[in-house]
């Protein structure tokens, strides 16, 4: 079973890899992203709401800049794919998802704005600091509930197995990603703005 579950992890990786990651300077966002995310998982023992602030600010933005604004979306010559069948078959948040996602995202100031005291959850925020640190919260509930939400919704249209996969996956992307993409700065300077992708098409171990 954990032999199993290890492939599915692996096999999710690549894809993603694969089909999502062709931009050099998107590979760098997740790398600079990446160390945000790890910066921010350690705040988590200190305070959950500058954590979020943290991860959405930064990491997400960071992240998510790169897919909407630098990932080709054409065809995918590399796995003769065209966009529509990648974001089909995507087992995450694809970008009609995200976008939903992100709204969520940028409309929690002004739920907090609107509701000083989340509706009788906080006490009233009466300074700018205690207004950020309500976003916060809100912010890493979001977060909370949009992972357990797509491993929830994957439990009934992929299996049980592929949805705990998928929330590991993400769980461990920051340290993959910083793996990853360590020298995709490095060959961004030197003018690649394409991963040539070459492994794609080599045997894998």
């Amino acid at each position: 079973m954990l032999d199993s579950f290890m492939k599915e992890l692996r096999e999710q990786r690549w894809d993603d890899h694969r089909y999502y990651h062709h931009s050099r300077i998107n590979q760098t966002l997740h790398f600079i992203s990446a160390i945000s995310f790890m910066v921010a998982y350690a705040l988590l023992f200190v305070d959950p709401a500058w954590s979020a602030l943290l991860a959405w600010l930064v990491s997400m933005t960071t992240r998510q800049a790169g897919h909407f604004f630098f990932e080709p979306l054409g065809y995918d010559e590399v796995n003769q794919a065209t966009q529509e069948h990648k974001e089909a078959i995507k087992v995450g948040y694809n970008l009609r998802r995200k976008v939903v996602l992100m709204g969520l995202w940028a409309g929690a100031p002004l739920l907090v704005w609107l509701q000083p005291t989340l509706f009788g959850l906080l006490p009233a925020w009466t300074q700018p600091s205690e207004y950020a640190h309500h976003v916060g919260y809100v912010w890493f509930w979001l977060g909370v509930a949009g992972l357990l939400f797509r491993t929830v919704h994957l439990f009934f249209i992929r299996g049980v197995q592929t949805g705990l996969a998928w929330m590991c996956k993400i769980l461990t992307d920051p340290f993959n990603d910083f793996l990853q993409y360590r020298d995709a700065p490095l060959a961004l300077l030197r003018g690649e703005l394409i991963d040539p992708m070459t492994h794609v098409h080599q045997p894998r171990h």
